[in-house]
């Protein structure tokens, strides 16, 4: 312990400890309700195990929190009344030997339950690097006269699922499937239930019903909806839908039962997080996913959430129905305003345009060009997403011209996505809007050279090469997506960036802020086959017991991915006199997917991360808390070892002339 407790003493003071004093102190600190706009912090038995900070004001417009918000807090839903029953759980089974895999059944509202796919181990999904709780699938069963099933489940859960839902219905009566969103894990099991129930009809958008014809491949009866159709299933339950295109597929749609009071949404509202609780009760615990889980897949649709809500303002619901994770019901107007209250944020604080080009239904066409998204929002690039194989050409030409760059997903060799690229040769603007051309591993993409010589040729730039797949995506294909998304984004918005850095703060404050010292230090993170570093100064210990540290990482940064609750990484000092190569190796600009530790010498720590020879203290941590600021995330960690590997040396000092650059 005195080992650890030396290296933590390496640890100096920092812009951010005085931060997290000061609010640690405050008097929200005691503060929650449903509507309250304080965000929890989830933590562990450590001083932050119950911080409460004051965010700025969700910016809900008056009338949703006179509606939506007041219905909820009323405690009136309806006809909402639960049967007390309590949720009943299925053995668990194993998946590849190792995964465990479980359902849950549990009653949501008179006539309403559902059924949760319990996916505990589940450790990666899609864009982000990891899940530290599992996730769930959520499907839903309406018994009015007529029987409705919203949503089904992963294909994974084949035998589960059917086993479940045989013991609460008789499957071969249903008379509607519900598909609010295509994407395998919510209809992977919709061609087993037609199996079962081959007079179903399957109701869904326009794009879902062709999405699912060459999933289901067979013929079946569908009904298109247009937002504001309704369907009537008899004992009330009259379903109303809503389009939501973008949240986060083109096919996606909300379904409202009003007799129930409950909004069906699928992926939006929802979070990969798997637990025995049907319901949000643990909110302390669940922020940190909600807003992981919205960062990655909302956040570049934000302009499309602010129009969900807008269409949802009006109905009287208490209870989200979500696809992942608890459903809602304790907290729905102070979770929903976080919804309204981040994607208004990012559309204030956008400094560009990106219009992303992907194709819906094609290899990872939709996965890849999220994660590409999400590394242009953390530069707070707006972004605006559009499907080649549903979009009009004069809505092609219209939203490239209002984008100051360009991002081409390669379509495949024929086709409607193909006849779309054709579109682009002249909508673009030579010389003025940069473009990034990027492979989608679907088997027959266009060749990205192709498409890249000829934009070329028209005098288009092209600030990065193209993105190319060698292998089905991995982690590491998903952080090199991100992290061109992320070197696009601050080629585009550095200029104004540091123009606003410098108006924001007067010399004389900036100047006396910068005599706030700190150290010199490395953090290093490995994360499956992710990895990520970056030279950090705002750095200090912040807690004795259990021994703690906070590091400020900027939201652009890569390495902010691998820095989310529950993941760990090495804090390594940097010696006085002897910092510079290591500063300058780690101050350089990679390329997307390069490796930051070529050449350095490093052994790995027992939490896998690196261990830079050259420093003179490290310390293993696992993060426990984040505490968002306008641009930087304080991270609290608590430190679970460390070690002195120069008992002589001193840490570097970081000194600086004014307090707006690093």
């Amino acid at each position: 312990m005195m080992a650890l407790d030396a290296a933590v003493a390496a640890v100096g003071l920092s812009p951010a400890a005085a931060a997290l004093s000061s609010v640690c102190s405050a008097p929200s600190c005691a503060k929650f309700g449903s509507a309250s706009t304080s965000t929890f912090i989830r933590g562990s038995s450590s001083v932050l195990n119950r911080l409460c900070l004051e965010s700025p004001p969700p910016l809900a417009p008056r009338r949703r929190e006179h509606g939506v918000a007041a219905r909820a807090q009323s405690g009136r839903v309806n006809a909402a009344v639960v049967v007390a029953e309590p949720p009943k759980l299925s053995k668990v089974e194993k998946w590849n030997g190792s995964k465990r895999l479980q359902t849950q059944v549990a009653p949501v509202a008179q006539d309403v339950k559902t059924i949760r796919s319990l996916d505990w181990d589940r450790d990666r999904f899609d864009i982000e690097f990891g899940l530290s709780d599992g996730t769930t699938y959520n499907s839903y069963i309406i018994e009015g006269d007529k029987l409705a099933i919203v949503d089904a489940s992963h294909e994974k859960f084949r035998d589960l699922y059917l086993s479940t839902i045989k013991d609460q219905i008789d499957v071969s009566t249903i008379d509607y499937i519900i598909a609010n969103h295509t994407e395998p894990d919510h209809s992977g099991l919709i061609p087993d239930l037609l199996e079962l129930a081959p007079n179903a009809k399957v109701v869904g958008s326009k794009v879902c019903i062709q999405f699912l014809q060459n999933l289901v491949l067979r013929p079946f009866e569908s009904i298109v909806m247009k937002g504001g159709d309704t369907l009537d299933l008899g004992k009330g339950h009259v379903l109303e839908f809503v389009m939501a295109p973008n949240l986060h597929w083109p096919d996606t749609m909300f379904t409202f039962d009003r007799g129930a009071g409950i909004l069906f949404t699928c992926d939006a509202f929802g979070m990969h997080y798997c637990s025995e609780a049907v319901y949000d009760e643990e909110v302390l615990n669940l922020v940190p996913h909600y807003r992981f889980y919205y960062d990655c897949l909302m956040r570049p649709n934000a302009r499309s959430v602010i129009q969900a809500l807008k269409r949802v303002g009006s109905m009287d619901f208490g209870i989200i129905a979500t696809g992942h994770g608890p459903l809602l019901r304790y907290n729905v107007p102070d979770m929903v305003s976080k919804y309204e209250g981040w994607s208004r944020q990012a559309l204030e604080k956008q400094l560009a345009s990106v219009a992303v080009l992907y194709v819906s239904d094609y290899g990872f066409s939709d996965r890849l060009s999220q994660a590409l998204a999400r590394g242009l929002t953390k530069t707070n690039c707006g972004v605006e997403m559009m499907d080649l194989n549903h979009a009009d050409s004069q809505e092609l030409i219209e939203c490239v011209g209002r984008s100051g760059a360009v991002v081409i997903m390669a379509p495949p060799s024929s086709g409607p996505a193909n006849k779309s690229v054709t579109t682009l040769f002249a909508a673009v603007k030579p010389g003025k809007q940069p473009l990034l051309i990027a492979e989608s591993y679907g088997g027959d993409d266009e060749p990205v050279d192709t498409i890249f010589q000829r934009f070329l040729a028209l005098g288009v730039s092209a600030p990065l090469p193209p993105l190319r797949v060698k292998g089905e995506p991995t982690e590491a294909t998903y952080q090199f997506y991100e992290e061109a998304g992320t070197d696009l984004g601050q080629l585009l918005t550095q200029k104004k960036a540091i123009a606003e850095k410098k108006a924001n703060l007067p010399m004389d404050v900036a100047t006396a802020i910068a005599r706030v010292s700190g150290g010199l230090y490395v953090v290093t993170a490995f994360k499956g086959a992710s990895r990520g570093a970056m030279i950090a100064s705002w750095v200090s210990q912040a807690s004795f017991k259990p021994l703690g540290i906070t590091i400020a990482v900027a939201k652009d940064r890569a390495i902010e991915s691998l820095m989310q609750v529950g993941d760990s990484f090495v804090l390594n000092c940097l010696e006085e006199g002897n910092f510079a190569p290591l500063m300058k190796h780690f101050l350089k600009r990679f390329p997307p997917g390069a490796d930051r530790f070529e050449g350095v010498d490093w052994t790995p720590a027992t939490n896998g991360s690196p261990v830079l020879k050259n420093g003179i203290a490290y310390m293993e941590c696992t993060v426990q808390s984040r505490m968002e600021t306008p641009d930087h995330w304080i991270t609290y960690a608590e430190v679970t070892n460390g070690n002195v590997l120069k008992p002589e040396g001193k840490t570097a000092a970081h000194h600086r002339k004014v307090g707006n650059y690093y």
